[in-house]
Order: structure tokens, then sequence, then C-alpha cells
């Protein structure tokens, strides 16, 4: 059951009545949240040099074993810890932390430990079996590569864990509304609440695939799989599992972002429409993953691209509206011209200037989806370092900058410790964009010389390797440049980060920022004053109608997903376990 708390509860001062408690119950366990993520982000970054490196024909895997055994172990490790345990836990924190702020009430803070727990579990587990080089299968794990039960198990139990703020969210609005009846879902609760909706229904291809398929075959209560009736549920969830990444940067954009440059939110009804059309579209779409594969007829390809080319729009929106919010705090700075409100930007603020340059960063990452999204042009740059670049400008961008950029004032919120280096801080943000630019246009330019990704390209001879790759010799070596200034980064944001746990002075708990829309209320909690959006348009109204917006999206999905499933399911092929490394 959800305790209604009051605003002014979250103090550093120690508890001194039930909200009280609960108050400091939440910021120990947002804490603990974002400690694991950010431990999970610091061993998958560690390795990640490692596979720049390897494009640029260093190969430093022989001098790691025993710890390492292979480049395919180290490629792993680095995609399951920062593409699923790093953004899965700092996501379940803060989509459930923020939204309780912004409502004024207490989550189910039993539910959310057992979050917690579950997904440590997991976590556990799946380091445990790549650790000992038995689940080298890297982050999609394709059947009929084969891995440890541990390894499946452990991918299941993330899975599970990360959709349990869903039901967490959906008690604290009813309680919420139960208090304002008849009142708009405030911005921060309704962006989180679309994503864990559209996460929701999402999970259920790799849960499914997991549970009926991987885990009993893993365990030898099955002899074999389908590999392609796997690839089809994991991109059921894989391709949604980018906006997953993805919209919780939105979320800091959106509703705190603005208030931190020192303006307003020039709309929010923009920030509803577009998490509405990125639940909408994202889920329908996958299969555009598997434009190579066989199985499926040239015409569900072709309406695939158009549905692709459809995400395009919500992130165009956002575009738009972020940038007219940035635009808008700059004049107020006493920026003039064209481009001098940009400059008038607080630079200072490392939490700002990082998401300003994540979101300069995600210009990269549609245009290259957009090629990835295209059935002719995703033929030419398919299975090469085009497709690794593309998502290391969106999760390795958007999404790892957007979550450092929250840390620099949420550890301080939670801790009342200060940054012990604004410098530090703002020197990782501008190495981490310099590093991931250079890394994302060698790794795009040396896939269209055809250069494979996944591939331990520095294993093979020296002559052999400049024979097959010297054309590309310019675009691998930025590769490695971008990989080492990023190694450089990454360890300069942990001193930050760590070092302020440990050593931060104490300081007040600044607030958190929540963003301030033209026409909004200054706040939505269950004790503040009645809510101007009571008034809201028939389109916002219309939108605030979550189950409606999740039926046509559960619905858009059957009907392409069907259609695709169906032939499978009648000619299986049944394929026995490979273990290659």
């Amino acid at each position: 059951m959800s305790i209604e708390i009051a605003a002014d509860t979250f103090s550093s001062a120690p508890p001194q009545s039930e909200s009280d408690h609960a108050a400091a119950s939440m910021r120990r366990l947002m804490l603990a949240f974002l400690v694991a993520g950010f431990s999970a982000l610091l061993v998958g970054a560690t390795i990640g040099p490692l596979q720049a490196l390897n494009y640029g024909g260093v190969d430093a895997y022989p001098a790691l074993r025993p710890l390492l055994q292979s480049y395919y172990q180290g490629l792993t490790i680095h995609g399951v810890m920062n593409g699923y345990v790093f953004t899965f836990f700092i996501t379940c924190g803060l989509l459930v932390y923020l939204p309780a702020r912004e409502l004024g009430v207490t989550p189910n803070l039993t539910m959310w430990r057992a979050c917690f727990a579950i997904m440590a579990v997991g976590a556990l587990c799946v380091l445990y079996a790549m650790g000992d080089n038995s689940s080298s299968v890297l982050w999609t794990f394709y059947p009929p590569l084969k891995g440890s039960p541990f390894f499946y198990i452990g991918i299941t139990l993330l899975a599970l864990g990360s959709t349990m703020p869903l039901p967490i969210l959906m008690d604290m609005r009813r309680t919420w509304r139960r208090h304002r009846p008849g009142e708009i879902t405030p911005l921060v609760t309704y962006m989180s609440l679309t994503t864990m909706l559209m996460w929701g229904l999402a999970g259920v291809g790799v849960v499914a695939e997991l549970v009926l398929q991987l885990d009993p075959w893993s365990l030898g209560l099955i002899s074999t799989v389908d590999p392609i009736i796997n690839r089809t549920l994991f991109w059921l969830t894989g391709h949604p599992i980018v906006y997953f990444w993805l919209m919780p940067a939105y979320v800091s954009w959106y509703g705190l972002l603005s208030r931190q440059v020192g303006g307003k939110l020039v709309s929010d009804p923009m920030a509803r429409i577009t998490f509405a059309l990125l639940m909408i579209f994202s889920l329908p779409v996958g299969t555009h993953h598997q434009f190579s594969d066989p199985g499926f007829s040239s015409i569900w390809r072709g309406i695939l691209v158009v549905l692709t080319m459809s995400v395009a729009t919500p992130s165009l929106v956002t575009a738009f509206t972020i940038g007219l919010s940035l635009e808008y705090a700059g004049r107020l700075r006493g920026g003039k011209g064209w481009f001098g409100w940009f400059r008038a930007l607080p630079w200072g603020d490392p939490s700002v200037a990082a998401q300003v340059l994540a979101a300069i960063t995600f210009i990269l990452g549609g245009a290259t989806g957009i090629v990835n999204g295209s059935w002719q042009l995703n033929a030419i740059v398919h299975n090469t370092t085009f497709i690794p670049g593309h998502f290391h400008v969106t999760v390795g961008s958007v999404t790892a900058m957007t979550f450092m950029a929250i840390s620099f004032w949420m550890v301080p919120h939670l801790t009342g410790r200060q940054l012990i280096s604004r410098r530090l801080a703002l020197f990782s943000v501008w190495v981490w964009f310099i590093g991931m630019t250079i890394f994302a246009i060698g790794m795009t330019w040396a896939g269209l010389y055809g250069v494979p990704r996944r591939a331990w390209v520095s294993a093979l001879p020296h002559d052999t390797y400049h024979a097959l790759y010297g054309a590309a010799s310019v675009p691998l070596a930025l590769v490695a440049i971008g990989g080492v200034l990023l190694w450089v980064a990454s360890y300069s944001f942990f001193a930050v980060f760590f070092g302020t746990l440990l050593f931060g002075r104490h300081a007040a708990p600044p607030p958190i920022p929540f963003a301030q829309s033209f026409g909004g209320p200054a706040s939505s909690t269950i004790d503040s004053p009645p809510n101007p959006a009571r008034f809201a348009s028939p389109l916002i109204r219309a939108l605030d109608h979550i189950w409606l917006l999740t039926g046509i999206t559960a619905l858009a999905t059957i009907a392409a997903y069907i259609p695709i499933l169906w032939p499978f399911l009648h000619h299986v092929t049944r394929a026995p376990g490979w273990i290659l490394w």
C-alpha cells in the first residue's frame, strides 16, 4: 500500500517520522541502484577499449590470460554489462524515484527492493558465466551458440526484474489520482509509465525465448532449439530495448534539463506525444534487424522499412522541442543572434554539458539508424562495424552521457556530498564526447569498407590483416584512438562518482530540478495547490488514457509478428548447441 508523503520531507536531517524514514529509505535504495549500475559500467567500460584496439590491429588479449581468454569473451562481458546490467539498474531506479518525488507518494519499497535483489542475482549469475569463459555468446546470445545455464537464468532474472517498476508506478499513479481526481498525470510520471508499459510488452519476446527454449536447453531438458524463431523473439525485445535505453534519457531532457539551464519546457504536450509515439512505434518493427534472414516475404520487409522510419518522428519532435527549450533559456541568459543563446548555456555545469553534448551526438545516431532501417542500405552495412558504430552513439552517448549527467546532481542530492571536482567531471564529459565521436565515425566509416563486426581481426597474421583491411587503415586507427579516449573519460568519471561517494564534502542536498512547462504547475505533489492541467486540451486528455495506448501497441505488435512467426512455426529447424570459444 502506498504511503502519502509531503514533498519537503526529503532532507538531510535524521529521520524523525514515518514519512522521513520512508524518504531516507528511498534515497538509500536509489543510491544502491546508481552504484550497482555504474559498477557494471565500470566493468564494461574497462573492457570496451580492448575491442577498439582490436580493430586498430592491437591484440591485447594474449597478455590478459587467464583473466580473459579471447576477444569474444571480452566482447560478451562488454555488451552484457553495458547493455543490460548498467542500463537496467539505472533505469529501474530513476523511473521509480523521480515519479515518487514528483507525485509526493512513496513507492512500494518492498517490491522495489525485490526488483533490485532479483536483478542483482541475475547480474551475478551472468558475470559468473561470462567470467569462466563458458558463455561467450555475445550480448545477443543467438542460438545455436550455447552458454552456461547460469548465463540464461541470469538474463531471465534481469529481464523479469527490469519489469517490476511497472506495478510500482501503476500503484503510485492510482494513489495520486484518488487524491486529485480528474487531473492529468504529471509529466515525469507519464513518461516513466509509458516507458515501462512499452518495456512490459517488449519483454514478452525475450522472456518467451528464454523460458520456453534457452533455459531448458541449457539445463539439458531439451536437446535442440530453432535459431530463426529465437532470433525473431529476441528482436521483439531487442529493438524496443533501444528505447528502454533512450526513453529514460528523454525523461531527463524533457523533465529536468530546461530547469537546469534556467528556463522552461516550451511544450508539455510535445513531450507526451513523443512518448506515446515511441511506445506505439517501437514494438512492431523489431524484425528489421532480420532483413538478411530467410523465411519472410519481401512484402513484409518493405512494410517494415516504412514502419521503422516512423520511429524517427518522435526523435525529430524531441530535437525541435528540446532545442527550443534550450534556446529560450539561453536567451534568458543574455544570448543574442543565431548562436549566442547556445554559447550562453551554463556550460560550466557538468550535468548540463553532458546532456547537451549527448543530444548533439544523437544526430549521428539518428542518421545512421535510418541507414540500418532501410532494406536496401542495410544490405551494404549488414554485419559490418557500421552497426556498432551506430549503437555506440545511441546507448554509448545519449544514454551513458545522460545517466552520467544525472549522477552529477543526484549523488549530491542523495548523499549530501558535493562533487569532489566539477573540473574533472567536465573533463570526463568532453573527453567522452570527443572519444565517442571519433570512435563512432571510425566504426561507421570502416563499415563502408566491409570491415566485419564481432571479428577478432587483430589475431590475424600482420600481413593478412593489412591485406584484408589496409584500405580501411585510417578509420580503423580512429576506432583505436576513440577507444583510448573513452578509457580516459570513463576513469575520470568514475573518479568523480566514487570519489564523491567516499570523500565529497558535506553540504545541503540540492533539490530535484523538475522542469516547469509554460502554463504548467510548479508542483504536482498530492499536497500542492490544484493543478491547472485539469483544463488540458482534448488531445492531452486522450493521451492520458494510457491503457488505450497500450492496447493499440499490443494489437499493432501482434499484427506485425503473426505473419512473420507463423511460417517459422510450421517449418521448425532443430539445431543442437555449439560452443565455439
